[in-house]
Order: structure tokens, then C-alpha cells, then sequence
């Protein structure tokens, strides 16, 4: 068996990361410890914060890994550590407290299984501290996203943390051009998102609650989070009244003007296994985003795997949406939106659209990086 991966990332489960899709590949020739977050903010006085740390306290370590969906399914190869720990230390004597409390509750786990010499990978910049602290003598840093352009992060505590990756690490991974231009370029390879080509492109049944009245739909899926363009989405749904727009997420920040709108249905999160019950039955998938750092930098998920449904497209522009801009209704004022939504309303699947992503599946992305690793 090959090298294996210490990995910490976001909290294995729910709707999967590019890290996560990239593991469940990797680990059918590696062993993997999956570190659950271990933060990259301090928490607030909040009940959403409180609700949190609740669930890190709780929490049991486990073999038994949560699946893609909503069910629980052993994952072979998968050990998952729900760790205890300071969120984003500031100063060295925080540092090196968490560090030694994280060194404790992982350390065992290793010894269980008899890992020796593993490669150290993280998706978070807090975890710096760890390198070469768990018997590891390689280091890789994936970065899937502008850390000083996300919300909800100690933005200075990740930057000094990322700075230091940049110096430490043998390999960094990149989801996209933009981001790629921030590191080394010894050390840095672009990997673009891949996506789940047979989940979202096999034909599935209708989804029981989506409305099937003959009404034209657009439908977006994905956290209803601050990089969505709120008044472009309130001016174009209030003229296209006629037309109905499904949003599937949890909601991260305020959209009550949206959900004001009639013709606005919000079905909260679903799993992802459910997703393309969805995405291949509604008329138009959208990508509303704003323009801003974040959206810049971004390779979106969803984009890949609205394409592999073969079903229209309509999106605001963004670098990594430009490879696929002759097979995306590419849009920016509330007029052209209006005018791309009804172009297309009627347009059938389209097989070029699923061409377009079907070799860029996350299996081939996961094997390019296991060569990486290997070379390590």
C-alpha cells in the first residue's frame, strides 16, 4: 500500500468538499486519518457557535465514517478523529497548547494502525503547526480557496499560517489559476475540480418535491452564502414573475428579500446523492455570484456537475467559468439574465454540455495527484 495521508480538512460528511472527493479516491490504495476541523476562526457568542462547540465536545472518533448521503456506511481505509482543540490560536503559547492537544488525540490513532512515515496534507492553514509533529516527513497544502477572501475566518491568523505553508510545504495543490499565482511555482500544481460524472449524468428519477406543474424553473443548489449577487437575483426573479426559482442550501447570510418573492421556493439542504434528482428535472441551473475576490478565485463544484446534467446553464462571468463559455449562457445585468432565461427555457438536455466534463472526472483528478504524492 502506498504512503499514508494524515488529512485535515472541514468535517468529513454532508455534502462533500473537492477534498473530500479527491479522498474517497485516494484512499482505495492509501490508509487516510481524517482530522475533522479543526477551525479557522475563533468561535463568537452566538447560537450557531455554541451549537457548534457542543457537537466537537460530543463527538466520538470512529472508523465508521458518515457517507456522502445521509446514511452511514463503513469507509474502507477511513479513520476519522473529531479532535478537541483551540480554533485558530493567535499567539506561540496557544500554538503550541493546541498543538500539544491535538499530538495526543491523534497519536494513538497512528500507533493503532501502524502508520509510519505518512505524508501530512492539509486543506486548512491552521494546521501548519502539526508539520513534522505526527511523524511525517511530507508535507502538501491543497488550497481550494482564497482564505483572505472567505467569510468567517481570522483573516490575518490564516494569512500568517498560509505564508508559512508556502515556505514548508513540499507540494501545494491548487483549484485554480488565480489561486495558483499566490505560491511558489517549484513547489505548486493546478488541479481544477473534477466532478462526479456518472452521479449527475445517469438518468434518476424526479425529486418527490419538485413541482412538476409545467411552470418553468431555474434552480441553483449550494450555501446561500454572501458570494451570491442578492439585488441581481431580487430584480431578475421579480420581472420574470411567470417563472419559478428553486434554491436548495442552507442559508449563511440574509436573503429574505429573495425568499420574499412568490415565485421563490426554498427547500433548505439536501444530500448530495439527491442532488441530481433536481438538477436533471428543472429547465436552467444558475450561478448568480457576485464579482468579488472570492468568486475570482473560485472553481466551483456545481459548475462541473450542472454540466454533466447536460441541462442549461445561465451564470454571472468568472475566470474558471471560462473554458465552458460557449456552452453557458453567460450573463451580468439584470436584462441580459432576463433575456438568457428566456432563451433557454425550452432548450433540451444538451450531450455537448455533458462532453464537456465527462473525462474530468474527480477518479482521474485523484490519480494525477496520487503520482504527485508518490513523487514526494
Amino acid at each position: 500500500m502506498k504512503r499514508s495521508l494524515i488529512v485535515f480538512g472541514e468535517d468529513w460528511g454532508g455534502l462533500p468538499s473537492s477534498t473530500q472527493h479527491l479522498i474517497r479516491h485516494l484512499k482505495e490504495e492509501r490508509q487516510v486519518v481524517w482530522i475533522n476541523s479543526i477551525g479557522l476562526r475563533r468561535p463568537n457568542i452566538s447560537f450557531r457557535d455554541a451549537r457548534r462547540i457542543w457537537q466537537k465536545l460530543t463527538a466520538r472518533n470512529t472508523r465508521t465514517a458518515p457517507a456522502m448521503a445521509t446514511t452511514t456506511e463503513n469507509e474502507p481505509n477511513l479513520t476519522v478523529i473529531h479532535p478537541k482543540t483551540l480554533p485558530a490560536p493567535r499567539c506561540q503559547l496557544e500554538r503550541k497548547l493546541a498543538r500539544v492537544l491535538l499530538k495526543r488525540q491523534i497519536h494513538p490513532t497512528l500507533q493503532r494502525l501502524g502508520i509510519e512515515n505518512p505524508i501530512l496534507w492539509t486543506s486548512l492553514p491552521t494546521a501548519v503547526d502539526m508539520a513534522g509533529h505526527l511523524g511525517d516527513t511530507s508535507l502538501v497544502y491543497y488550497c481550494g480557496d482564497d482564505f483572505s477572501a472567505l467569510a468567517g475566518v481570522d483573516h490575518d491568523t490564516v494569512a500568517s499560517r498560509e505564508q508559512e505553508l508556502m515556505d514548508k510545504a513540499d507540494l501545494i495543490v491548487a483549484a485554480s489559476d488565480k489561486l495558483v499565482q499566490k505560491f511558489p511555482e517549484s513547489t505548486t500544481r493546478l488541479l481544477p475540480h473534477g466532478v462526479d460524472y456518472h452521479r449527475f449524468a445517469t438518468p434518476v428519477a424526479r425529486a418527490d418535491d419538485l413541482p412538476d406543474d409545467g411552470r418553468i424553473t431555474v434552480g441553483f443548489y449550494g450555501s446561500l452564502s454572501n458570494w451570491l449577487d442578492i439585488d441581481l437575483l431580487v430584480a431578475v426573479i421579480s420581472r420574470l414573475s411567470d417563472v419559478r426559482f428553486l434554491l436548495i442550501g442552507n442559508i449563511e447570510t440574509d436573503v429574505s428579500r429573495v425568499l420574499a418573492l412568490p415565485n421563490v421556493m426554498h427547500l433548505g439542504p439536501r444530500p448530495h446523492s439527491a442532488l441530481p434528482g433536481y438538477s436533471q428535472h428543472w429547465h436552467i441551473a444558475m450561478l448568480p455570484f457576485l464579482d468579488n475576490a472570492q468568486i475570482r478565485s473560485c472553481n466551483p463544484l456545481k459548475l462541473r456537475e450542472y454540466l454533466a446534467t447536460g441541462r442549461p446553464v445561465v451564470s454571472t462571468p468568472f475566470p474558471a467559468l471560462m473554458p465552458y463559455k460557449d456552452h453557458v449562457a453567460v450573463a451580468t445585468t439584470a436584462d441580459d439574465w432576463v433575456n438568457a432565461i428566456l432563451a433557454s427555457a425550452n432548450a433540451p438536455s444538451s450531450p455537448d454540455r455533458q462532453a464537456l466534463v465527462r473525462e474530468h472526472t474527480w477518479q482521474a483528478r485523484a490519480h494525477l495527484l496520487s503520482g504527485w504524492l508518490d513523487a514526494l
